[in-house]
């Protein structure tokens, strides 16, 4: 949590950006796991803990731009929660640290609702993303679930607030992007062929333990690194395979890292693991050049994907004009995501607000398979921190669909593609501040290169 004056002057700016109405903040509830009272791990709202600073489950907010009101919902414990949680503050005290001087029982909030509806208020909700607050919308406002998309100004005013981060937001990002690394370091120094993959994630929930954190999401630590999210680790590693491993640390304040690593299992990468590691390399190192303010993302990632095509190439996997092959979307068969997100609160910076506006201020997207999944844009502007995390797959489901479609014959090389259908995948993953100027790494450098990822298996 920040000092009081943060919460405040953050509530001051989203009131002048929104201008008028009722803005509604709905914190997050406990969640049972498989009964009610064995919870999942609790995480508050991202929104609700930019402008509130609490992350006690049980509380709502609200702000009435018109009547100068800030209105913290929630209700005092009762012994019983006492007995079994210990004494908490109380909500009065809660709200005091975070400069909100009214506080009323969460029965409260609908009546209150209710009443700003009477006055012919607005009320400014953002899009739910949990099946609890659909309900609490359909119940207070009377929309139903498939009409909940959120109030557009209220969105955009919180897009335009998050996206640019403060000096004290930056400093617990690197907090938590130093112990990011620290994870990966760690994982890449112990692996072993003839260990599973589980063992490996659990070093990686270790570390970020030892220091106070949790896991801002479900890793991925795997020798199937060609599926983009894959949550399972009962495979055994063996000598030549690679192991690709995408995790984050997240701080008790919520603010979170991201990193990719990719290695060999045994000390060193093959002559065929070490020529496309070196071409996504490139791709990466390339796109880091290419940040500085003003820059859209989207161009970004086209360099990226063109540096690929051109490294392919060479390896005689495609073929044909480089900037033709990702305009026309064949590159997407080897780099089938994007290059990077927004980064913060969330891992992925107020996705639950919508891509849209996040990473292209209320642009449509590109329906191409591959340039689609670019989740970030829009030009590049200093306090922006997001993550740069180009890959190469080789996906025998994605490349025997295409192959029989005969889709994009004039730039793939399917015959030499084939020997490739056991290689994997590749992905590694920085997080960068835009300054004034151009770019800076957040966080401890974790290898990079074939050498130095080699030096360390050493």
């Amino acid at each position: 949590m920040f000092a009081k004056e943060t919460y405040v002057q953050r509530r001051a700016v989203l009131k002048k950006k929104v201008g008028s109405g009722v803005l509604l903040f709905l914190g997050n509830d406990e969640q049972g796991l498989n009964y009610e009272d064995n919870t999942f791990r609790y995480r508050q709202d991202s929104t609700f803990l930019y402008y509130f600073g609490l992350s006690a489950a049980g509380l709502s907010a609200i702000i009435d731009i018109d009547r100068d009101k800030e209105i913290i919902f929630g209700d005092e414990l009762t012994i019983d929660d006492v007995v079994w949680m210990g004494v908490q503050p109380t909500l009065r005290e809660k709200s005091d640290a975070v400069g909100v001087r009214e506080t009323r029982p969460s029965n409260a909030l609908a009546d209150s609702l209710h009443r700003a509806i009477q006055r012919g208020q607005t009320i400014h909700y953002l899009p739910p993303y949990r099946p609890e607050h659909k309900l609490k919308l359909m119940d207070w406002l009377g929309i139903p679930p498939s009409h909940q998309e959120g109030s557009v100004p209220f969105i955009r005013a919180v897009v335009a607030q998050r996206n640019v981060k403060t000096a004290e937001e930056i400093a617990e990002i690197e907090k938590a992007c130093d112990v990011t690394a620290d994870m990966h370091i760690a994982a890449m120094k112990m692996l072993r062929p003839g260990m599973y993959e589980y063992e490996v994630e659990a070093e990686l929930r270790r570390v970020a333990a030892m220091q106070h954190c949790e896991l801002g999401f479900a890793s991925i630590a795997t020798i199937d690194g060609q599926t983009l999210h894959n949550h399972g680790y009962n495979n055994r590693v063996k000598e030549g395979d690679l192991f690709l491993i995408d995790a984050g640390a997240e701080l008790p304040s919520g603010y979170c890292g991201d990193m990719s690593s990719t290695f060999p299992a045994s000390k060193q990468f093959t002559p065929r693991q070490r020529a496309v590691y070196e071409i996504q390399n490139a791709m990466h190192i390339e796109s880091v050049k290419a940040l500085r303010p003003g820059i859209p993302y989207m161009d970004v990632y086209e360099l990226s994907a063109r540096v690929m095509v051109e490294g392919l190439k060479d390896l005689g996997l495609m073929k044909g004009d480089a900037g033709d092959a990702v305009r026309e979307g064949a590159h997407a068969l080897f780099y089938p995501h994007g290059l990077g997100h927004m980064m913060g609160l969330d891992v992925h910076d107020m996705e639950s607000l919508g891509e849209i506006w996040v990473g292209y201020d209320g642009e449509p997207k590109s329906t191409q398979f591959g340039r689609k999944s670019q989740r970030l844009a829009i030009p590049l502007q200093p306090g922006f921190v997001h993550t740069v995390e180009p890959g190469i797959y080789f996906i025998p489901e994605l490349i025997d669909l295409w192959q029989g479609k005969n889709l994009f014959k004039d730039f793939i090389n399917y015959d030499k593609v084939e020997a490739y259908r056991d290689f994997g995948g590749i992905r590694n993953e920085e997080d960068y501040l835009i300054t004034e100027t151009g770019a800076r790494r957040l966080g401890k450098k974790i290898p990079l290169t074939p050498d130095e990822v080699e030096a360390l298996r050493s």
